[in-house]
């Protein structure tokens, strides 16, 4: 039987999980956090320090530091982690098209981009990841971004950016490599599970102060709630949402630093970041 503990941090608004299998004890942490000062470019590792502290008290073994993408809003500390821990950083293979993108955006060489970013796995739509009797199921979800995966386990999914709690809705799609109408059908795919699946979200900002942070909903709440994609709405008036509400959308705040660095899987790029 597997079990999950969520860590909030309040200045990114990303959640980070551990899912660890009871019977061996063989953990995995999905999209840790480094905290990071835009002002002085400074990394500290307190977020990233409760995880270890959690695994070393309950004894839990880090098998794997799984990322659902290559983030925008956050930068990673799974190269902290497997520094400390061991572990295999592992990520979707798609990748690639996201480093050749923002390649593009900073000006940068994509192959010395590729040199830096040494994660362990590359995974691909329908891989297994065994985590002692629990098995991880890689389900492909792009449309965020080209190399978004969903972890899959028996009763529950890890859904990085794809979906938000039923109030706040879907990801944007208007980075480079973003698809609306992509987006959607992975979605759907998401939407194909029992209803009674619990979906463990990576964001969430209590829609504005209006409620509490949430780290899970489940798919019969989105499919009943969900103001993008609950009913039945069209990927034809999904698309036209998506793309109109994008356009309203102001830059995360942490974009530039977090997709450099999370790009060459946690590691700053040589010569500093850029603007």
């Amino acid at each position: 039987m597997a079990k999950v503990k969520s860590f909030y941090d309040p200045d990114t608004g990303t959640i980070t999980h551990v899912l660890w299998d009871q019977a061996s004890g063989r953990a995995a942490v999905i999209d840790p956090v480094l905290d990071f000062d835009p002002a002085t470019q400074k990394t500290a590792t307190r977020c990233a320090d409760q995880v270890i502290s959690f695994l070393n008290k309950n004894d839990l073994g880090l098998k794997y530091i799984l990322e659902t993408h290559v983030h925008a809003d956050h930068l990673t500390a799974a190269r902290y982690l497997r520094d400390k821990l061991g572990g295999k950083m592992a990520i979707c293979e798609c990748v690639g098209e996201v480093q050749a993108a923002f390649a593009g955006v900073f000006n940068t060489d994509v192959d010395e981009v590729r040199k830096q970013a040494d994660f362990d796995v590359l995974l691909k739509d329908g891989d297994q990841l065994n985590l002692g009797d629990t098995m991880i199921r890689v389900m492909a979800t792009p449309g965020h971004t080209p190399a978004c995966i969903t972890y899959v386990i028996d009763g529950a999914a890890f859904v990085g950016d794809t979906i938000f709690m039923p109030d706040s809705g879907t990801a944007r799609c208007d980075f480079p490599g973003g698809d609306a109408a992509c987006l959607y059908q992975s979605i759907q795919r998401l939407l194909a599970l029992p209803d009674d699946t619990v979906l463990y979200l990576c964001h969430d900002y209590g829609a504005e102060g209006k409620r509490e942070v949430a780290c899970q909903t489940t798919v019969g709440e989105q499919k009943a709630n969900n103001i993008h994609v609950g009913g039945d709405i069209s990927l034809k008036d999904y698309v036209e949402m998506r793309t109109s509400r994008d356009a309203t959308l102001s830059e995360p705040r942490l974009l530039k630093p977090s997709v450099q660095v999370n790009m060459r899987a946690g590691n700053f790029p040589k010569g500093g970041l850029k603007d």
